[in-house]
């Protein structure tokens, strides 16, 4: 029998310890709490398993967590003065070879509306001209200001090579042209009654440079799509880790995110020699921040002079690859290194913490529990060389990418493996089998606070009769099925699209009837 199960204590300790486990890097180090704009939450990388686009792949990263809907007057906007990035490395040496580069443009007082004589964001009261305090006189209209008094808008870039001196060169729409718009948040059905519809007017077809096919790209709000059972574990643990997984359960459902989505054709993103693609995101700052005194309007508002004068290099302040690397593993003082770093360094910087893990150690000092032996190259495998399903026939066999040279932390995508239709998708991936998920990809569907917390106490090692997959015959079988370690939440398919941009619509900030 399962030792988990006759010990529901152990789980809880394990949960208890794991707090900073309990979000997908939401808040994840010190430095990154002061600038949540750029504080990189959940990356996303797998087969497209939208009807008929089985030839592409999907990125999606997300940033600015724990978003109310109700987050008003000035709601969510992305950072102008930032450098939002997702790398790819295709050739196995822990470096980017392929960057995709954000950058965002916002303008205030925007608003025209004769009808209520608002001009440039002004109404005209008494003969003055005064500035409208609100984001929003009406609903937003496709890719036009419409009524609205704040356009957000952007531009996006491939360099390929290293992300800093590679070659450069403008993602366009099929027009030519290079600025794309971004929908304005969920403030509410009255603004905009149609939000779904309104939003999947900025899902835009994308030329990428030295590709034939285009691709597709969506920046936006979006639904939160990670599910964890929040309150409750940072309150003592107070839930029965060991009963049942509830969807209802997940304490974060009713917040959003937002989303820099890519899907792009899968043939143009590996180099010909090996399927296997790593992926993360990043945000970076410029090195100094002076503080205007006077500021004569908001930062990205054309000439004005901003709060904030912002200069000298880029440098990196948040990272993302594979989920809850820098909660479960890293050690509290590195946080923010490991933030600032780059995979290629990641085995001398941050090597420790994986193969001799502290979490495993903290539960069997509390409560008695072996943890498994160390070294754990179980957690080497699927956090820094990579676990990546290869097919040999009817064999199933998890290797590291074949072309690999520099170990180093990113999430990882074997492209030669079919996407799991979304009818036979199982929220914890490869423990239940399904190897179109987690940790080859990540979809939004994948449970992985389950899947890591089952896997940092022994999964693939055999210890503690935890679920599993063994994949040594000719095809995978489920081991020890239903022995996981969970925090109780759960996903529900129902709470995602199953086309681009995968996430759902953002929640409302008033679902409320409208009134006249």
């Amino acid at each position: 029998m399962n030792r988990f199960r006759l010990q529901p204590v152990v789980a809880a300790a394990l949960l208890s310890v794991a707090g900073s486990a309990a979000a997908s890097s939401h808040r994840e180090a010190p430095a990154i709490t002061e600038s949540p704009k750029v504080d990189g939450t959940d990356f996303y990388m797998f087969r497209s398993y939208e009807e008929g686009r089985s030839g592409f792949t999907t990125l999606i990263a997300n940033y600015l967590p724990l978003q109310d809907s109700y987050g008003g007057p000035n709601y969510f906007f992305m950072d102008p003065d930032a450098l939002y990035e997702i790398h790819l490395d295709n050739n196995g040496d822990a470096k980017e070879d392929l960057t995709f580069q954000f950058r965002f443009s916002n303008k205030f007082g925007q608003a025209n509306i004769p009808s209520l004589g608002v001009v440039n964001g002004n109404l005209v009261i008494g003969g003055n001209s005064v500035q409208v305090p609100l984001i929003n006189l009406g609903g937003g209209s496709g890719s036009n200001p419409g009524a609205l008094n704040v356009t957000e808008s952007y531009s996006l870039t491939l360099v390929r090579g290293d992300r800093r001196t590679g070659t450069a060169s403008a993602v366009t729409k099929p027009d030519g042209s290079t600025s794309f718009d971004k929908p304005v948040d969920n403030i509410g059905n009255k603004s905009i009654p149609d939000y779904p519809g309104y939003a999947e007017k900025f899902v835009y077809d994308i030329k990428l440079p030295g590709c034939a096919t285009n691709g597709r790209v969506f920046v936006g709000q979006r639904r939160e799509g990670f599910v964890v059972n929040l309150g409750q574990v940072f309150d003592q643990v107070n839930l029965n880790p060991l009963g049942a997984r509830d969807s209802a359960s997940n304490t974060i459902g009713d917040k959003n995110i937002s989303s820099l989505a890519l899907e792009l054709p899968t043939a143009c993103l590996t180099n010909g020699n090996d399927p296997v693609i790593g992926g993360w995101t990043t945000a970076s700052l410029r090195q100094s921040r002076l503080l205007n005194p006077a500021p004569t309007g908001p930062v990205g508002n054309g000439n004005q002079r901003g709060p904030a004068v912002e200069g000298g290099a880029w440098t990196q302040v948040s990272r993302l690859g594979s989920p809850l690397v820098n909660e479960v593993v890293i050690g509290i003082t590195d946080k923010d290194k490991f933030n600032a770093s780059v995979p290629a360094n990641d085995v001398a910087n941050f090597g420790k913490y994986v193969l001799t893990p502290t979490l495993p150690v903290l539960v069997k000092v509390l409560f008695g529990v072996e943890p498994p032996a160390t070294p754990r190259n179980d957690l080497l495998a699927v956090f820094v060389t990579g676990v990546t399903a290869n097919v040999n026939g009817t064999a199933f066999k998890y290797t590291a990418p074949a072309n690999q040279t520099v170990p180093g932390e990113m999430l990882r995508l074997n492209t030669a493996l079919a996407p799991t239709p979304v009818a036979e998708q199982k929220q914890l991936g490869f423990l239940d089998c399904d190897l179109g998920g987690f940790p080859n990809g990540r979809r939004p569907i994948d449970d992985v606070v389950d899947i890591a917390l089952t896997v940092a106490e022994g999964a693939l090692t055999g210890t503690n009769g935890l679920q599993t997959c063994d994949v040594s015959g000719a095809a995978p079988v489920v081991k020890n099925a239903g022995a996981v370690v969970n925090d109780g939440a759960m996903p529900s398919a129902d709470e995602y699209l199953t086309a681009f941009p995968y996430l759902a619509p953002p929640l409302a900030g008033s679902a409320l009837a409208s009134r006249k």
